[in-house]
């Protein structure tokens, strides 16, 4: 009799071998056949397959079904799956309360619980699905820290609704309950938008964080080429998860890892990405965070200097028109990568998981006859990208501004004061804000909140009100990738800091200047340290439990907000 224990190991079994080889093994291999792993598989590289599915949201719907096409991918391309599940928060669902604050909260769990499966389990190679928002740069930043064969997947964009040959996305949900509010449409309106907006799986429709770090996780190279814009109803995504699991074979048989791909370039590269599809002012947190986990140097000025020498060439919700869909069907991201490209915007010899490089993906491009999505690079929609890094008074160390969807470049006007997103969104309903303020909602910061929730639901109030063009919106916390408008987020540092933020009083004037890249408090210097003295921060809201943990190790949003500096 043949005994597994005489077996040379594979060589692609770089890591798994001591989890499974030799007879010392034998309690870990007993615990695997338990599962029903036989010894044949337990011969073969080990790949995780890391799913998100949850119940909670469209966002991930599908990953259940995508899981089980990937491991027959890999187990046909000679490897042994193991899938296991992380958690997601779904930013739509939970907007506007307490449960928001979880969100950015979620992707460093979704990045430790990734990490340390991976670690404990001693994976050979990895496969992560990823779709709501944290969970793409949950994925990334644990690839980066484990730097073993890796591809990242997105279960897709999920299909525009349709009421009355319009159509809808969650974004138009939200700004149709300011127009409710502000007595534009009635209830029975409100309720067939709300009913009609999200057809099925899929994360939202827009150039929303999720689809911005689909864009990014294939620009940086992580995900093969073509593959995350698939919808996620659409039948060939099971056909692109098969794909991806004999693709992470083939890098584990070459032991190609995530370190050879994601550099610096590549950085730059999906930070133009960014600029150049009016894409979430959410990518600048996570690229920040990325970069941390790659160990590779890249400052918030950075996104400055690259989305001011880069234009927009994708007309894209929510600044623009299009949705994911309609990208998709114009020819997808080879197109806005081969505009780019034209104007040596983004380093085509970057390589990519597949092997090609951003050239040749350009070069494969499929252009749709008479699309009208993205233009040519000598007409852009807009002659510099969709992001701005301000600073000034206000914030020292800076924050982040979205540029696509308006034209307002400058703004001066009085303070309107909230301690928190709740607070504000009451005013907002009770429409006590006036064109020309500048509304400030502060202690919503990675600690002061802590988690550092979205702003959507006042947003889109005031957009649904009439407003979105009259009044200005600065927060040390972030905003929705549906957001837009002269909105600023991630002001730094933030009020539970004692950053200037903190001592800004109704009525005080301030002054957002784009093109000077200023925001300015205009309170002299002896009346604020007037306003310091004897200021406390106020009480943590929670005080144990995971909530607390994150307040007490995040560092500033214009770090990443990340949490193992």
């Amino acid at each position: 009799m043949s005994l597994p224990y005489d077996r040379p190991s594979d060589p692609a079994k770089r890591h798994s071998a001591a989890l499974t080889d030799g007879p010392d093994r034998a309690g870990a291999r007993g615990m695997l056949k338990a599962v029903g792993f036989t010894d044949e598989d337990l011969a073969k590289p080990i790949i995780g397959v890391a799913s998100q599915w949850i119940e909670t949201m469209p966002c991930n719907l599908n990953q259940r079904e995508l899981a089980e096409a990937v491991k027959e991918g890999i187990r046909a391309a000679g490897g042994t799956p193991m899938e296991f599940n992380t958690i997601s928060v779904s930013d739509g669902v939970t907007m506007g309360t307490e449960g928001m604050k979880a969100s950015l909260i979620s992707r460093e769990v979704v990045a430790d619980s990734i990490e340390l499966v991976a670690r404990g389990h001693l994976f050979d190679g990895i496969v992560c699905l990823f779709g709501c928002d944290k969970t793409g740069p949950g994925s990334a930043i644990a690839v980066g820290r484990l730097d073993i064969p890796s591809v990242l997947l997105y279960s897709g964009t999920i299909l525009p609704g349709q009421l009355a040959g319009k159509d809808l996305d969650v974004v138009s949900i939200y700004e149709a309950i300011g127009a409710y509010r502000a007595g534009k449409i009635d209830l029975d309106e409100l309720y067939r938008i709300e009913s009609e907006a999200c057809p099925g799986p899929g994360a939202c429709g827009g150039q929303y964080t999720a689809n911005t770090m689909s864009m990014v996780m294939e620009v940086l190279g992580l995900s093969p080429a073509g593959l995350n814009a698939i919808p996620a109803p659409d039948p060939l995504k099971l056909e692109a998860a098969r794909q991806t699991g004999e693709l992470v074979m083939d890098l584990v048989r070459r032991d190609v890892r995530p370190s050879s791909i994601v550099t610096r370039r590549a950085l730059d590269n999906a930070i133009a990405s960014v600029a150049a599809t009016g894409g979430s002012t959410n990518g600048v947190l996570h690229l920040l965070a990325i970069a941390h986990a790659f160990d590779i140097p890249l400052e918030i000025d950075d996104f400055d200097v690259i989305s001011g020498r880069t234009p927009i060439v994708a007309d894209l919700r929510p600044g623009g028109t299009w949705r994911a869909l309609q990208l998709y069907q114009a020819g997808g991201l080879g197109l806005v990568i081969r505009e780019l490209l034209k104007r040596d915007l983004l380093d085509g010899d970057a390589p990519t998981v597949t092997g090609q490089t951003l050239r040749q993906i350009a070069d494969a491009a499929e252009e749709t006859p008479g699309q009208v999505v993205v233009s040519d690079i000598e007409t852009p929609f807009k002659a510099t990208g969709g992001l701005a890094i301000l600073r000034g008074s206000l914030a020292p160390d800076g924050c982040v501004i979205k540029l696509a969807g308006h034209e307002r470049r400058y703004h001066r006007g009085p303070a309107k004061v909230y301690d928190s997103e709740h607070e504000c969104f009451q005013a907002v309903s009770r429409r006590e804000i006036e064109p020309g303020d500048v509304v400030v909602i502060r202690y919503e910061g990675p600690v002061g909140g802590p988690g550092m929730q979205e702003m959507l639901a006042v947003t889109g109030a005031l957009v649904g009100e009439g407003l979105g063009d009259s009044v200005g919106l600065l927060t040390d916390g972030r905003f929705s990738g549906g957001t837009h408008g002269l909105m600023i987020g991630h002001v730094a540092p933030e009020a539970a800091h004692g950053g200037p933020i903190a001592f800004v009083r109704s009525g005080d004037m301030i002054t957002i200047d784009v093109d000077a890249r200023r925001l300015d408090l205009e309170v002299d210097e002896a009346e604020l340290a007037r306003r310091r003295e004897g200021w406390t921060p106020p009480a943590p809201h929670y005080t144990r439990g995971v909530m607390a943990k994150y307040a007490r190790s995040v560092s500033s949003a214009s770090k990443g907000a990340v949490t193992d500096l």
